[in-house]
């Protein structure tokens, strides 16, 4: 055990090794940098010109919803009750245009007409979920940056979507002079669902997710935000924060080194759910060069490459059930179970530490939860924060040392359905 625990420590792969104070404020100085100009921080900051008070459900109203998420594409109708609860109708998912080969700007506009075409008579307000960085326009349009997640639409990038779409459903013979269109974020969107979900007794909200990528969103004082000319009010700003460039060990090195972007996503590679497996198969390796684990192990743990963040979780989960690779892979050895055991939980406690670390940052940039009787509400999404062992525990564990305790500041967790489809509702309500 204490070989492994050096193994942790000397690569910084434990929790301890992570400097909460030194990356808070490290964090906190990006922020502020992105917020003084655009390119001047690792973090985009982007401001989206959409208020937490424009968050208002209209009983009786539909919206037209698209959501461009990782490689589906979703339409839907919403409408709001009476009770103002969302009733989600006229549902169709397909996979998202330029996932599995380049397409044109034209071929892109034509897919997400093809989806919504059914639907353009039903309402003339559009909330577009476009879960990619993505300029903000005062007009509420969203101008693309750049695409993650494998899409290939290089034509797509720097032109308005809103424009584009509804030019595209002029050319079909829609009329489409009353139609608007919001475009948002996904966090955005679910800092806006959790807005409608607590109305009352918060002092501020948060959008969180943590699932094949991960980004944050927060409201700021628009005073504070230099790179626009607004100062009354507050505004949500996109963070981005999975382009955090925050440095550790030699391993993340290496490892971020063999990725896709390696100059980019540095944060989201040491935390979500299309990193965290292929980081700790990266460590197990490691573990085995330096005899932390055993050769016999090493060569039966090449046969269930590549190892993805579900089967790393399962390990955990239940250590003993004979169905789980790594269990078959570890045998009746029980050094080598031991050990592993307590790399891949260092990864993922290290990983709750620094979303933990990550989210204070925005709850202390929003200036609120100093009532613990009016928290800031931290709507928080994504699968692979739910589903991994032990992350949301280790989450909330380094929250409640950290926000709360040596902070002051107090928040509640939350957990919406369907948030992205209904903040991106509400967002199209709101113009």
């Amino acid at each position: 055990m204490d070989k492994t625990e050096d193994f942790l420590k000397r690569h910084m792969l434990a929790a301890s090794s992570v400097d909460a104070d030194k990356t808070l404020d490290f964090i906190l100085s990006e922020m502020e940098k992105g917020l003084e100009e655009e390119n001047g921080s690792s973090l985009q900051m982007i401001p989206t010109y959409v208020s937490p008070d424009d968050a208002d459900i209209v009983p009786g109203k539909s919206v037209i919803v698209m959501d461009a998420g990782g490689t589906n594409f979703r339409t839907c109708l919403v409408t709001f009750d009476d009770n103002k609860q969302p009733v989600i109708s006229d549902f169709q998912k397909v996979g998202m245009p330029g996932i599995k080969e380049e397409v044109s700007a034209s071929d892109f506009y034509s897919i997400l007409a093809d989806n919504i075409e059914r639907l353009i008579d039903k309402s003339d307000r559009i909330g577009f979920c476009f879960s990619y960085a993505a300029t903000i326009t005062k007009d509420h349009d969203g101008i693309p940056i750049v695409f993650s997640k494998e899409i290939k639409a290089p034509e797509v990038i720097g032109k308005p979507l809103g424009k584009n779409l509804l030019a595209e459903l002029e050319r079909r013979g829609h009329d489409v002079a009353d139609k608007r269109v919001a475009v948002v974020n996904d966090t955005v969107a679910t800092l806006l669902a959790a807005k409608a979900g607590r109305p009352d007794n918060a002092s501020s909200y948060i959008g969180f997710i943590l699932g094949t990528g991960t980004n944050t969103a927060y409201t700021e004082k628009n005073s504070a935000i230099a790179k626009i000319s607004e100062m009354d009010g507050r505004e949500i700003v996109n963070v981005e924060s999975g382009c955090l460039a925050l440095e550790l060990g030699d391993l993340d090195k290496e490892f971020v080194s063999g990725t896709k972007d390696p100059a980019k996503y540095w944060f989201e590679k040491k935390i979500s759910g299309a990193y965290l497996g292929p980081f700790a198969a990266h460590v197990i390796e490691a573990a085995v060069k330096e005899g932390v684990l055993t050769k016999a192990f090493g060569e039966r743990f090449k046969t269930i490459l590549p190892l993805d963040t579900t089967r790393m979780s399962h390990y955990l989960e239940d250590c003993h059930n004979p169905d789980y690779d790594l269990v078959k892979v570890v045998g009746d050895n029980e050094e080598d179970a031991a050990a592993l055991y307590r790399i891949i939980k260092a990864v993922i406690e290290r990983a709750g530490k620094l979303t933990a670390i990550n989210l204070t940052a925005a709850v202390l940039r929003s200036g609120e939860g100093k009532n613990p009787r009016l928290p800031v509400v931290i709507n928080a999404d994504g699968t692979t924060f739910y589903k991994t062992a032990f992350l949301e525990f280790y989450t909330k564990l380094y929250l409640d040392e950290l926000l709360e305790k040596k902070h002051g500041r107090y928040y509640e967790m939350v957990r919406i359905d369907n948030s992205p489809t209904l903040g991106a509702a509400i967002a199209g309500l709101a113009i």
